[in-house]
């Protein structure tokens, strides 16, 4: 019974969650914040430091900190580590280039002691452009099933239609509701 009245409770609460989005620059990041936060699309320019915006779903709020993707920004990414509970990692599925330094930035962040509890939601955004590479092949590129000390999951989406962007916060939502 008290579970159930803890979970009933925790529907009608204001209780924020911290999450932070990080990502390589050019991967979609403030496209993917400002979609949830107006549902539309904004003309954006690269980020120098970080958008905070509060985003309310299903009754949830998150405060959402999109932090700049930069290689000269990407060593101060741990300031912002504190008190998150959720990592959104964006990947451009373009970008097959990169995809190692975003691998080595990841496997550095869940080795962090502030993030050590944290969930992991990836993005494998701009799944509309020809030839991007598929969940699943970043997944193995990225070696996520070793990942075992970390909830994650992986979820295919475009930043500038929306499509997948929901499924995910609704995987974050599961995640919370599952606590």
């Amino acid at each position: 019974m008290g579970i159930l009245l803890s979970k009933l409770w925790s529907l009608f609460t204001n209780e924020e969650h911290k999450i932070i989005i990080v990502g390589l620059d050019n991967a979609g990041k403030t496209t993917i914040l400002y979609q949830f936060l107006m549902n539309e699309v904004v003309h954006t320019s690269p980020t120098i430091g970080s958008n905070v915006e509060e985003v309310v779903w299903k009754n949830i709020h998150f405060l959402m900190w999109d932090i700049g993707g930069q290689e000269s920004l990407r060593a101060s990414w741990n300031t912002y580590y504190t008190n998150s509970e959720f990592i959104i990692m964006v990947i451009d599925s373009t970008d097959r280039e990169r995809l190692s330094v975003t691998k080595e930035e990841l496997y550095k962040m869940l080795a962090h002691e502030d993030l050590r509890k944290a969930a992991v939601l990836i993005y494998a955004n701009k799944q509309d452009i020809k030839g991007c590479m598929s969940p699943a092949e970043i997944s193995q590129q990225l070696n996520l099933t070793t990942v075992k000390d970390h909830v994650w999951h992986i979820q295919a989406c475009c930043g500038l239609t929306g499509e997948g962007l929901y499924q995910g916060l609704e995987w974050i939502t599961s995640h919370i509701r599952r606590r």
